[in-house]
């Protein structure tokens, strides 16, 4: 049986907003889709079949810590990433460029030769090349590969953005070369350019002409202000192919979401809600609530009434505040799967909303709320 190829669909649209479908041969996203972030081949404290109960369509892992910890060679042993994880959800994968940012005191920059490390773990020293990444994505069989780029820390230097954002598009003719031609599985460029339009705009033009099966939004997240990440998705939105998925990498709070699908992204990933599950704040369509408050000692109400998947609602905030302040493992579980949930539940109503026509209705009631 042929394996079905990647594509990607918009059904329908409001303004900018747009509900699609992302077709792969492991099944299909809907786009706007959340993408639960598998740093180390696993969602922390949840299992694949835990995430899948939550409407998640897709999971992103990361290409630097799965090389430096288990390494590819034992994951393609196993049969790739999506056996040695038992998940038969679709897989995005990223580059290890952002990596060449949050380590950056473990690594340097060779144009020729990408980034040098030297692992967090045991100071080992890693070659991450253009050519390298995609190698390793491609054996870690991801079905969403992206290309290899520098993602610099937030500055006002327009030389020095200028300078990486060009290393960036460099290394992407480079990581589309390696990647080659594969129908079944896809590969992302990403867009940088920092805080400034005309770089912004000069590396999508640049993207574009090499060709992508679908376009990222890179470099933020890095400490901007959301009017400033606004601004940015505001400048290229004209611009950005309207017959490929748009990304926004590494982003963000319910509200980041909100205003960015209002700027016509697709896909979205962070590990805000399982890094928050971990620490006991929960996300609720009433707001943040930090459950290891001493005010829910008492409270047998659920966490969010509102919240569609009944059997997180089992647990009461007086139960669950009783487990972080005993620093019971099962209150990070319930939390994190609660915050996925949340996650889901919050992109499957903006679908909804942009099929009846009513999204920029439920953005202005939601945006400052979550």
């Amino acid at each position: 049986m042929a394996l079905k190829k990647f594509a990607f669909k918009v059904l329908k649209t409001e303004k900018y907003a747009r509900f699609g479908i992302i077709e792969t041969h492991r099944g299909n996203i809907q786009t706007p889709a959340f993408m639960p972030v598998g740093t180390q081949a696993t969602v922390k404290a949840c299992t694949i079949e835990d995430i899948k109960k939550t409407g998640s369509e897709i999971i992103l892992g990361n290409t630097y810590h799965l090389m430096i910890r288990p390494g590819v060679d034992r994951i393609k042993k196993a049969g790739g990433l999506h056996k040695f994880m038992n998940c038969d959800l679709p897989i995005l994968t990223d580059s290890g460029g952002f990596q060449v940012m949050s380590l950056s005191k473990l690594n340097k920059i060779d144009p020729e030769k990408g980034a040098i490390f030297n692992s967090h773990v045991d100071g080992k020293k890693f070659y991450l090349s253009p050519e390298e990444s995609i190698r390793i994505q491609l054996g870690l069989n991801s079905d969403i590969v992206m290309i290899m780029d520098e993602c610099p820390k937030k500055t006002d230097n327009y030389e020095l953005i200028k300078k990486s954002m060009k290393l960036s598009l460099y290394w992407s003719q480079r990581s589309k070369k390696a990647f080659g031609i594969n129908p079944h599985k896809a590969i992302f460029g990403i867009i940088q350019g920092g805080l400034f339009k005309d770089l912004r705009l000069n590396s999508l033009k640049e993207l574009i002409k090499i060709g992508f099966d679908g376009y990222a939004v890179g470099g933020l997240a890095v400490g901007e202000s959301q009017k400033e990440m606004f601004n940015v998705l505001d400048n290229i939105k004209d611009d950005l192919p309207k017959n490929k998925p748009h990304y926004l990498m590494g982003v963000g709070t319910p509200s980041d979401i909100l205003g960015a699908v209002k700027r016509g992204i697709d896909m979205f990933d962070c590990v805000l809600p399982t890094r928050s599950g971990r620490t006991g704040l929960a996300f609720t369509w009433n707001g943040r609530v930090n459950i290891k408050n001493n005010k829910f000692k008492d409270d047998n109400t659920p966490l969010d009434e509102n919240c569609k998947n009944l059997n997180l609602n089992k647990y009461s905030k007086n139960y669950l505040n009783h487990l972080f302040n005993t620093n019971e493992i099962l209150g990070s579980m319930i939390l994190t799967l609660h915050n996925i949930n949340f996650y889901q539940e919050l992109m499957s109503t903006i679908r909804d909303n942009i099929k009846k026509g009513t999204f920029n209705e439920f953005h202005d009631k939601y945006i400052d709320k979550l």
